[in-house]
């Protein structure tokens, strides 16, 4: 069964950072080849893209991180991370980690991590 797990949210002010990083485990193959993503989902809203990054490495951002947010990933560790810079009030929200994998298509998430960022 493939699992993510995401850590590094937390509290912090306006034009702060933090990184967020997303590990995955139970598959027998690696993320290398596999669509991975950052989603958020504010209070009371629906859960929005924030960032994506192909197998062959294109990425893909909501235009409202473009310039401040920064999607990797480490193949070798099966782990994606999300670097934050600049960071806004709006961006508070909890930030869930996606994998699709490659062939089947069939998508997983992660449990969420909370970020919160005050003005």
């Amino acid at each position: 069964q493939v699992q993510l797990v995401e850590s590094g949210g937390g509290l912090v002010q306006a034009g702060g950072s933090l990184r967020l990083t997303c590990a995955t485990s139970g598959s027998i193959f690696s993320i290398s080849i596999d669509t991975m993503g950052w989603y958020r989902q504010a209070p009371g809203k629906q859960r929005d893209l924030v960032a994506t990054i192909t197998g062959g490495g294109s990425t893909n951002y909501a235009d409202s991180v473009k310039g401040r947010f920064t999607i990797s990933r480490d193949n070798a560790k099966n782990t994606m991370y999300l670097q934050m810079d600049s960071l806004k009030p709006e961006d508070t929200g909890v930030y869930y980690c996606r994998r699709q994998l490659f062939g089947t298509g069939r998508v997983y998430w992660g449990q969420g991590t909370q970020v919160t960022v005050s003005s």
